[in-house]
């Protein structure tokens, strides 16, 4: 049966976590629809028709899709499920609100956080902070999958042609509204979408010399900057940064660590970047044993000549 894709998008563009997502679902069938649930969300669907080996799109508008929320969404979806093999989200805040309440409402076992796809009814997911790899077999009809979208390349979001097919909004029981969001400006890429991220460790010490160690070398790479738990919760740095099993997942073609150590919380949601540069002064710290360059020195000398000779 045919695969559907859950597009994320802000009404006007797709997210990039779509794309590979509808990697994804190609490996797990050749056919891929993608439904594009919005408001005012033209643009964003026809964003979602040029994006390659997408067959269809289906198009859902009404007001309660306007900011994505989880009820609304999952009522669209099952609206249009019965047609479906395969119901992949993004394996983002988004995905993993949505995908459960479609996957409990059709009585089937999700499966989560797919990194690899062995066959249409087989899949590979890391448990244990990445040290080891399930393979998840799935007799479902239906089987509802969230994708770690680092484990795909993205698909090419030009050079389809796919139909466009407006769906009846299926809006659910109305019994969650969209009150207001407060929304953190910057003018720096999304850690999960960023090429070159830069992150900081405990070992900064304080806030200000997170900043000021960390930024001026971000600023120069036009990077995103990341930290480990471990200064998130000392305060050093707001929780969107966070890098790791219980933060962010992301795989950038260059991630830089200064003064982290790289306890498996952290690795899992670097280890699959291209390119590692590890920058501490312990010889023994973990994080040298995943990284491409490593570097041990202190960190306060080394960030700065590192940032003075770019």
């Amino acid at each position: 049966m045919t695969a559907l894709v859950i597009a994320e998008h802000d009404n006007a563009t797709i997210k990039g976590a779509t794309l590979n997502t509808i990697t994804a679902a190609i490996a797990c069938d050749g056919d891929v629809h993608v439904l594009v649930a919005g408001h005012n969300a033209g643009a964003a669907a026809a964003a979602a028709v040029q994006i390659a080996g997408v067959s269809k799109v289906l198009h859902a508008e009404d007001a309660s899709f306007e900011h994505g929320l989880a009820e609304s969404v999952a009522a669209q979806v099952l609206a249009v499920a019965s047609s479906y093999g395969h119901i992949l989200f993004p394996a983002t805040a988004s995905g993993k609100n949505i995908a459960p309440r479609v996957a409990a409402k059709l009585d089937v076992a999700q499966v989560s956080d797919i990194s690899k796809v062995d066959s249409p009814d087989t899949f590979e997911r890391p448990i244990y902070a990445g040290n080891a790899i399930a393979t998840v077999h799935s007799t479902d009809a239906i089987k509802v999958i969230t994708v770690r979208t680092t484990g795909f390349d993205p698909a090419a979001a030009t050079g389809g042609s796919a139909a466009i097919d407006t769906v009846a909004a299926a809006t659910g029981d109305g019994k969650s509204t969209f009150i207001g969001s407060e929304i953190a400006a910057s003018d720096r890429p999304e850690l999960t979408a960023a090429k070159v991220i830069v992150s900081g460790g405990r070992a900064l010490g304080s806030g200000e010399k997170f900043t000021q160690v960390m930024i001026p070398l971000a600023d120069k790479l036009g990077a995103a900057v990341g930290a480990s738990r471990a200064a998130v919760d000392a305060g050093y740095a707001p929780n969107d940064w966070q890098v790791g099993q219980t933060g962010k997942i992301v795989a950038p073609q260059l991630y830089i660590a200064a003064g982290i150590s790289g306890a498996i919380q952290h690795l899992a949601g670097m280890k699959d970047s291209k390119v590692i540069v590890a920058i501490n002064k312990d010889p023994e710290a973990p994080i040298f044993g995943v990284s491409d360059y490593g570097l041990v020195a202190d960190l306060f000398d080394a960030v700065p000549e590192l940032t003075k000779s770019l």
